[in-house]
């Protein structure tokens, strides 16, 4: 049972209060679910289409002492007259509905600019009227490209940080032109935090705005064809997940040359419960949440990979475990890419002291071994149904 102790980082107490949580049936909201039941007395009113990666939390023969505390309503914001009812019922929204995944930005951009600003705005505009706190999940991919990107390719200033580590209040968002719908996310992303920040200057919205930078861990996307479609095509975790687990070569889109930066959903969970529980440190901020610690490039990124699957599968590496590909051919059409994406930590650690604690081997050591475990069996079936004649 949660400790009826328990106190902020300012050493008040902490009273107990009921998150209405949309898009709690995905990656990260499952992940924080099990924190909120496991750690807290905190109410959660579950709102998604889908509760597979919350059935767990849900499921009452298991005596769970958490019961009572975690409702799940299947709904889904874009047309529900429910919302603004749970709105009301709750202390705090969190708002984690979204379509993220860069191979629809190019081939589905309406949908992606609908679902990332025309659903939210009713979810935002229900916590204005309604006098409740919101935080909104926004995306690292606000920031687009890096001032550096546009110097030339053997200018010394790219290695110096003021033209590529991103700052919540100070880092320019550059994007590419209209032709590149992979745009349309980061965009639509970039507009409602404008219209967030709008409603608290004036109308006095409490809020906080969350710029993930690549949280991983287990549960995250799907496998195509095991829980997820066929054609699918999951973020940069997953697919290389799927190559791993089907034994076919990591494709490396534009040769792998991004860089990125990866955190354990874990870590990333701890940052977003002293926000919720912080609200005097964490309203009117944005924060970036990431561990420039473990910057990677996408090719180095599956390198290690390799090296981390074959060590928790026991199955030798492949001859040849990555092969190149363009992104006209991977994404279609109209795709662009953020040469390098380092989050500054100042703001998160000065309001709220966190600072990231895994490293990407070990954070890599822990997905993989769930994938293994979760999709290994399944994808062997899956593999051997076409050649069962024999």
């Amino acid at each position: 049972m949660a400790s009826p102790a328990r106190v902020d980082l300012d050493g008040k107490p902490i009273k107990a209060m009921t998150i209405c949580m949309i898009g709690a049936g995905g990656f990260i909201g499952s992940h924080l679910c099990e924190k909120l039941m496991a750690e807290t007395p905190h109410k959660v009113l579950a709102l998604d289409v889908y509760n597979d990666k919350i059935r767990h939390l849900l499921e009452p023969s298991d005596g769970h002492p958490w019961s009572d505390r975690i409702q799940f309503h299947r709904l889904n914001i874009k047309n529900d007259s429910r919302l603004e009812g749970l709105i009301k019922m709750s202390d705090l929204t969190i708002n984690l509905a979204a379509i993220c995944t860069p191979a629809d930005y190019n081939t589905r951009p309406l949908d992606t600019i609908y679902s990332n600003f025309i659903d939210a705005l009713p979810v935002v505009k229900y916590c204005s009227e309604n006098n409740k706190r919101l935080i909104h999940f926004s995306t690292c991919e606000v920031y687009g490209k890096t001032i550096g990107s546009f110097l030339p390719k053997d200018s010394p200033l790219r290695q110096d940080p003021a033209y590529y580590l991103l700052k919540e209040d100070d880092s320019p968002c550059i994007f590419g032109s209209i032709e590149k719908q992979r745009w349309s996310y980061a965009c639509a992303k970039q507009l409602i935090e404008r219209l967030i920040y709008a409603e608290g200057a004036e109308n006095g919205l409490e809020f906080t705005i969350v710029r993930p930078f690549n949280w991983i861990g287990p549960r995250m996307d799907f496998i195509p064809g095991i829980d997820g479609p066929s054609e699918g095509v999951p973020r940069v975790l997953a697919c290389f997940s799927n190559n791993l687990l089907r034994r076919e070569p990591l494709k490396l889109v534009d040769g792998g040359e991004s860089q990125r930066t990866f955190v354990y959903i874990k870590d990333a969970i701890d940052a977003v419960m002293l926000m919720i529980e912080n609200p005097a440190r964490a309203n009117g901020h944005i924060f970036n949440v990431g561990n420039p610690n473990n910057e990677v490039t996408v090719r180095q990124l599956g390198e290690m990979m390799t090296e981390v699957y074959a060590k928790v599968s026991g199955e030798p590496k492949l001859e040849t475990p990555t092969i190149d590909v363009s992104s006209k051919e991977f994404y279609g059409v109209g795709y662009d890419d953020s040469d390098k994406r380092i989050p500054d930590m100042t703001i998160i650690n000065r309001q709220l002291g966190w600072n990231p604690k895994t490293s990407l081997w070990d954070l890599l050591e822990s997905t993989l071994t769930y994938q293994h475990r979760t999709y290994a069996e399944a994808i062997k079936k899956a593999i051997s149904q076409p050649a069962s004649t024999s």
